[in-house]
């Protein structure tokens, strides 16, 4: 187990820590300031104060990021992309001080944090080679001696504001894309674990004295959701891309959308269901969904949540499932065996335990788990839910929890018509064998969500593919495939090369 003092002290986190830093204004105060905690879950001990950044803080954190950014937009994108390779080095570097951070906050097993932290350098190496690729295309021109091409520009000063479970991965993939489209990034983390985000902040604050782009990437942690919404309301801001709840997710677009020309993008929550017919491997079903359900205590916008199963194989993948989820211990996320810890904080218990409540008032059964584990820190039992109806409202909202409610069908339409029927589009999945049942699952008429898996867990993103869901998932796309042109604005050029002009016969100069 690792010992949190040493590794505060290797990313200069004090015991009462500044709220806010952008360059070259430095490190906000924190004398006379109002506090929060930032608390560990596994024990339920404070790490750090942190001093919550004020708005005059964010004025001051606006103010370079503008000067930063008139010389930023003309830094050639391939060097853009160098600055944001040599983070995630860094990143790599002290990864396992990193991952210390990531489990302080979050609860994560230190092999999860660890593979979040992964993402994070591995999302830098595909926004450096991205810088190379910002490309637009050539057009014919109707008109004589004349070319068309489209562009792509930077837009301005980015917003971005990040879910507490994915503390690092989550601003990796929206801050370097919108870096090296030319944007300077105000990150807004979850005050929940504001932690990691000092952290990385260290890490980027050495990256652009090297590089001598100060201003780049500035932090902005407040203590009450006044100050925070001084981000979203700003017109100076171009682009807020926010992660979290659906609920939260519609005011930050009534917002920014309330002015004509700022963009939102929104990652919001996810009901993932995944269907298993009658031909599915039950062994690998099983496997998956364990992961799908448990990792990372069952807090991520992808994790699975409602099982939909052939009523011929329902009963045998339940026992299935119940036998693998009695092998997962959950336990103290600093220890090095662990693989699940708990979830983030007491609200997010009493949650799980008002959703199991509300399950099994309706007629659910629970078959494994379903109770608080009495220990310090915010720990329960992975829980398997069956004889769940698809329109109760626990299985209509996302709990984010390790709660897996397992439904039947009898025909593949009645299944996928049960797996649309949420008001959330993420993640989904189908086990399967029958061709013609995975084809229709990924034709127009299946899953309606932006991910799509097959034979494998809701969760898991490869940065190689555009992350994001629709509905009230919110529509935004980030990391691979063309999502960079998320955070730029396109210009249709055209340019007279001949010398000529339509009116030249009938206007004599």
């Amino acid at each position: 187990m690792f010992k949190t003092s040493d590794v505060l002290k290797k990313f200069e986190i004090g015991a009462v820590q500044a709220g806010a830093h952008s360059l070259p204004q430095g490190w906000s105060q924190t004398q006379g300031r109002r506090t929060f905690d930032a608390v560990c879950p596994a024990d339920e001990t404070v790490t750090v104060k942190i001093a919550g950044a004020t708005a005059q803080d964010y004025e001051n954190i606006i103010s370079d990021a503008a000067a930063a950014q008139v010389k930023w937009r003309m830094v050639p994108p391939p060097r853009r992309g160098e600055f944001v390779a040599r983070i995630g080095r860094l990143v790599e570097e002290h990864i396992g001080d990193l991952a210390a951070l990531v489990v302080l906050d979050t609860g994560k097993s230190i092999i999860e944090a660890t593979s979040e932290l992964r993402e994070v350098v591995d999302m830098a190496a595909l926004a450096a080679g991205q810088a190379r690729m910002l490309y637009g295309f050539t057009q014919q021109s109707q008109r004589y001696k004349h070319r068309m091409y489209d562009q792509w520009l930077p837009l301005g000063l980015v917003g971005v504001i990040s879910a507490y479970n994915f503390p690092a991965a989550v601003w990796a993939q929206n801050g370097f894309l919108a870096a090296i489209g030319g944007n300077v990034v105000i990150w807004k983390p979850s005050p929940k674990v504001p932690v990691t985000a000092l952290g990385l902040q260290h890490l980027c604050n050495i990256a652009m004295k090297e590089f001598g782009f100060e201003g780049v990437f500035s932090l902005f942690l407040p203590e009450d959701n006044e100050t925070a919404e001084l981000l979203v309301k700003d017109k100076r801001i171009a682009l807020v891309s926010f992660t979290g709840s659906s609920k939260v997710g519609q005011r930050v677009a009534g917002l920014v959308g309330s002015t004509l020309g700022r963009r939102y993008m929104l990652e919001c929550s996810g009901n993932n269901g995944c269907i298993v017919d009658e031909t599915a491997d039950l062994k690998l079903a099983a496997r998956s969904i364990t992961f799908g359900a448990v990792g990372t205590t069952g807090q991520r916008c992808t994790s699975t949540r409602r099982i939909i199963a052939h009523r011929s194989v329902a009963g045998p993948l339940v026992d299935l499932l119940t036998r693998s989820f009695e092998q997962i211990e959950v336990g103290d996320p600093r220890d090095e065996g662990t693989v699940v810890g708990p979830l983030v904080d007491r609200a997010a218990v009493e949650q799980f335990e008002a959703t199991v409540k509300q399950a099994v008032e309706l007629g659910g059964q629970v078959v494994c788990g379903g109770k608080r584990i009495v220990r310090p820190g915010y720990y329960v039992e992975p829980t398997i839910i069956v004889n769940v109806r698809p329109n109760w409202p626990c299985a209509q909202h996302e709990t984010f929890a390790p709660i897996l409610f397992v439904m039947e069908y009898e025909t593949i339409e009645q299944a996928i018509h049960i797996h649309n029927n949420v008001r959330q589009g993420l993640a989904s999945g189908i086990h399967s064998a029958s061709l013609a049942n995975i084809e229709l699952f990924l034709s127009a008429a299946g899953s309606d969500c932006g991910i799509a898996k097959v034979n494998m867990g809701t969760t898991g993103a490869d940065i190689g593919a555009a992350f994001g869901g629709e509905k009230e998932t919110g529509g935004g796309r980030t990391a691979g495939s063309d999502s960079w042109k998320s955070y730029m604005r396109r210009q249709s050029v055209c340019i007279n090369w001949g010398g000529e002009s339509p009116w030249d016969k009938r206007i004599s100069l």
